[in-house]
């Protein structure tokens, strides 16, 4: 018997800021992207070190309410399901930061904190130069033309699945990396 876990709830940013002091805010990002601008008060734990800091997450749930952000929702969706597999229920902001920004509200970015690029214009970065690369190595050995085609193959698929292998690789760099544990706020 396979049981299905409610989908999580989704808060405008509105719905957000006159709730912000209720929730414990966990910024799914990557530590880069996280310094670039973040929830008043959020602590980063990256979507793929989530399972990591489950205990402490459950724990921080007797504070109160958790709250998921990213830059769009998406990410933040998917830790709130993987969360909710655990039986911990957590809160994702629609839009996410860039909602969050657009809306008017205030973001945080860490001092002194040198920001990379955000992750999709890495992505962008990365998937443009691997498909050059393929082209004009296919001129000189016509097979490198596979390249082209695998990275762009790659890209049609994440657009329709909304997962990005190549972000998940990029993030794994030690520039998009934090140091230490995955859970700043035991």
């Amino acid at each position: 018997m396979t049981t299905r876990t409610a989908p999580a709830a989704a808060l405008t940013p509105e719905q957000a800021a006159h709730r912000l002091d209720e929730f414990t805010v966990v910024g799914v990002r990557s530590p880069g992207e996280y310094a670039g601008g973040h929830l008043p008060g959020a602590h980063n734990v990256p979507l793929d070190r989530l399972d990591e800091a489950s205990d402490a997450l459950t724990a921080a749930t007797a504070r109160g309410s958790l709250l998921l952000v990213c830059a769009s929702g998406n990410r933040s969706a998917r830790g709130c399901a993987r969360l909710a597999a655990r039986g911990v229920e957590a809160a994702t902001l629609e839009g996410g930061t860039s909602a969050w920004a657009a809306a008017g509200h205030s973001v945080e970015r860490s001092a002194g904190a040198r920001t990379p690029w955000p992750m999709d214009r890495q992505v962008r970065l990365a998937a443009g130069s691997l498909v050059a690369l393929g082209f004009l190595a296919g001129r000189a050995w016509r097979p490198a033309h596979w390249l082209s085609g695998a990275v762009g193959a790659g890209l049609a698929f994440s657009g329709v699945t909304g997962t990005c292998g190549m972000a998940a690789v990029l993030a794994r760099l030690p520039h998009n990396r934090a140091a230490g544990s995955a859970v700043p706020f035991e």
